[in-house]
């Protein structure tokens, strides 16, 4: 292994974690709160802890002003007011109605202007086409919050993003903080009273895309709030989910996500939801949206936007899912289980089929089913016909569950300690013992703490025994498809996985800059490339390892170069601008003589010449033999910033396209991480007889690029190594070539 300026940041971690022992969330969350509000900077300047801002005047206003407040018949501004004067009817608020030409509205005392308001107001609900001219009377007034309806701003196109900007530095000098525009009275909906158990809040920049969860209601799932954020201008969904995280009361975060307005801010909320435990299920529309840059580097071209989006958001434990109905039952089931005692699944059901069916997509998604022990499999042949297979799955054979041996089963299999989760899929109806089968099944969760799942495969829905028994437990989970039963389960265990080892990367994140970075500032060329040999200076800076090489000018001097770095050498041409050297014939591998050093040199300046580069030396470089070919490099994300990217490397990089990306800072276990993700991972552990490689050093390299990006920050747009010889276990790794493009 390398020694290493980077070798610190990671053994400081683990003694810090073995000092700490498993400590409390809520320690963490505190030692947090006090970092942030000293204003703790990472070495960028760049904010470490999310502030969680005070919105419960927001969701539990004391008074509301509506400005544009009207009851003319007709009008679409008097049913929304009319709907708010309901609302603030049920949260106990002081409503006042605002309109230049009006007495009253709906029998309420009406103010001409924000100015004539009769007391401090927490609250405005802008029914106006333009609030910009709103905005400041309300900052005068020290309005804490306002909501903008009105549309025609970024979703518009250029000239309203223009407008759009315009309204949110209005809101940052008037001091209030808006919701919107383009948002609508989802925040103000009647949330039912009469459920128990913790909540999800609910997060959507399109309102009609939360219906679905909002509607979760009525399956007997508690909703505490729904922020519609629109276009964002001001408050985020960044803002929602770092003060859900901290409510008391919400068990998971549901978040429809059209686009984040800053990533840094989502990660930063999604750290503090990490730190609390509380589970982020996230929508993000955009999948098949490609990158919208050009790069010279292979990792420039290795991930789109939303490969960054995606590993961004698995790195702070926020769970991706594709649909509503994932959205729906994912959140609800984390909101609401316990914490799993064990990961095995068992799988129990009335048809063999069926519990072989079910296995197998569970199996194939990553779900452990374990096999039941035989002392286990001869308790179950009590009442199971010994023909049946019970080693899980479990098939009982169907007459079973219609007597008294059905709640025998299902005990045995929840007192196995292998197992953590049961899920009994039900395909159809089939009374009395599908009534009998879900009545037993309720009554096992309510009395064990293991997960129980049915799930329900009537497309009618309207059964007693679904829509009374199953829906009417709170500790059983109720689905209606085996896929999103599986999804649900897998996120659950998964989550609880994440959340037991979490240790936040912002506390570990660089605050000052390290002497690398003094050296490396020093090379940098502010808007232009790199040549080959001046970006491995750069590496060396961070301790990066690299060949014994020599930039020289002339045959003669290549020839001693070779002399003293030994047999056999490379030579490459070295230039500024100078992307991919190979396809130009431009680098000369192998050479194991004198003469044909000198050969290569006049051929290598004669190319040169010829495709019009300029050269700054031909490199003499020594020839590193065996290995496997890696890629790590720095490309930088529109949305995220510096982005640190691995995978397979050398001249198949951009045809495999086997890379994991991260976005800074993270730690030792989330660059191990990104090896596991690669398709390839199996080239470290050595193939065909070829012995395992240095893994350590690869994650050390990866960890001081990533070092690198923190530090240098805008100065570096790419950073591109590869290929990153990775030599036999204990030998390290060499850098054989790298481009770095500066800012």
């Amino acid at each position: 292994m390398l020694g290493s300026t980077h070798g610190t940041l990671t053994s400081d971690l683990r003694a810090r974690v073995v000092a700490c022992g498993e400590t409390p969330r809520d320690a963490v969350h505190e030692t947090a709160a006090v970092t942030a509000s000293a204003g703790d900077l990472d070495v960028s300047g760049r904010p470490l802890y999310a502030p969680v801002p005070d919105l419960d005047r927001f969701f539990r206003p004391g008074s509301v002003a509506v400005v544009g407040a009207s009851d003319a018949e007709g009008r679409p501004t008097a049913g929304i007011t009319r709907q708010l004067v309901a609302w603030a009817e049920r949260v106990g608020a002081r409503l006042h109605p605002v309109h230049p030409h009006r007495t009253s509205v709906f029998g309420l005392h009406c103010v001409p202007s924000v100015r004539e308001l009769p007391e401090p107001v927490d609250l405005a609900v802008l029914l106006v086409a333009d609030p910009l001219p709103v905005i400041e009377e309300l900052g005068e007034a020290k309005v804490k919050f306002a909501v903008a309806f009105a549309s025609g701003y970024a979703e518009t196109g250029a000239q309203g993003a223009a407008a759009q900007a315009r309204l949110a530095a209005a809101v940052e000098r008037s001091g209030l903080r808006l919701l919107g525009p383009n948002t609508n009275l989802n925040a103000f909906e009647r949330f039912r009273d009469d459920l128990e158990g913790p909540a999800v809040a609910l997060i959507t920049q399109s309102g009609h895309q939360g219906r679905p969860v909002f509607t979760m209601q009525e399956l007997g799932v508690r909703l505490s709030h729904w922020a519609p954020t629109g276009n964002e201008a001001d408050l985020e969904s960044a803002d929602f989910i770092s003060y859900f995280a901290e409510h008391p009361g919400v068990g998971a975060i549901a978040c429809y996500v059209e686009g984040l307005k800053d990533g840094r801010s989502f990660l930063l909320a999604a750290d503090r939801a990490a730190r609390r435990g509380v589970p982020v299920v996230a929508v993000k529309v955009g999948r098949t949206e490609t990158g919208a840059r050009t790069a010279a580097s292979h990792t420039g071209k290795l991930t789109g936007a939303d490969d960054v989006v995606d590993a961004a958001m698995r790195q702070f434990g926020v769970i991706r899912v594709d649909g509503l109905d994932e959205l729906q039952d994912t959140s609800a089931l984390l909101a609401r289980a316990r914490p799993p005692v064990a990961d095995g699944v068992a799988v129990y059901s009335i048809s063999g089929g069926t519990g072989a069916h079910f296995s197998d997509l569970a199996t194939a998604a990553g779900l452990r089913i374990p096999q039941l022990s035989d002392a286990k499999q001869a308790e179950l042949h009590q009442w199971i016909p010994p023909y049946l297979n019970v080693a899980n799955p479990v098939d009982n054979g169907g007459h079973p569950v219609g007597d008294w041996r059905g709640r025998k089963i299902i005990d045995a299999i929840l007192a196995d300690p292998s197992v953590g989760v049961l899920i009994c899929p039900i395909t159809g109806p089939f009374p009395p013992m599908s009534d009998r089968l879900a009545q037993d099944l309720v009554d096992a969760a309510e009395t064990t703490d293991k997960l129980v799942c049915v799930v329900w495969g009537s497309p009618l829905g309207t059964e007693a025994a679904y829509r009374e028994t199953l829906l009417g437990s709170s500790r059983l989970a109720t689905f209606r498809t085996f896929a999103n039963c599986i999804t649900a389960v897998r996120a659950h265990l998964e989550h609880h996985r994440f959340t037991a080892h979490y240790r936040s990367p912002f506390d570990e994140a660089p605050r000052t800059p390290s002497p690398s970075f003094r050296k490396a500032q020093a090379l940098m060329r502010p808007g232009k490339q790199l040549s080959e040999h001046a970006a491995k200076q750069l590496l060396r800076a961070y301790g990066i390892r690299v060949p014994r090489e020599q930039l020289v000018t002339s045959a003669a001097a290549a020839v001693r170069a070779a002399g003293l770095i030994g047999y056999p050498v490379v030579m490459k041409a070295s230039a500024p601008q100078l992307a991919h050297k190979t396809e130009l014939g431009l680098v000369k591998v192998g050479l194991t003589s004198a003469s044909q050093v000198r050969d290569a040199y006049r051929e290598l300046t004669d190319i040169a010449r010829y495709e019009g580069v300029e050269l700054d030396g031909i490199l003499v470089c020594q020839m590193v033999e065996w290995g496997v070919e890696m890629v790590v490099g720095v490309t930088r994300d529109a949305l995220f910033g510096p982005t640190v990217t691995v995978g397979l490397g050398g001249v198949l990089v951009e045809v495999l396209r086997d890379a994991a990306v991260r976005v800074p800072p993270f730690g030792e276990d989330q660059a191990r991480a990104m090896l596991t993700e690669l398709r390839g991972r199996a080239l470290l552990d050595g193939v065909r007889g070829g012995p395992p490689v240095d893994v350590d050093a690869l994650v050390e390299v990866v960890l001081r690029v990533q070092r690198m990006a923190l530090e240098l920050g805008d100065q570096l747009s790419e950073l591109d190594i590869n290929p990153l010889m990775v030599l036999p276990r204990g030998q390290g790794a060499v850098a054989l070539d790298a481009l770095a493009v500066c800012r």
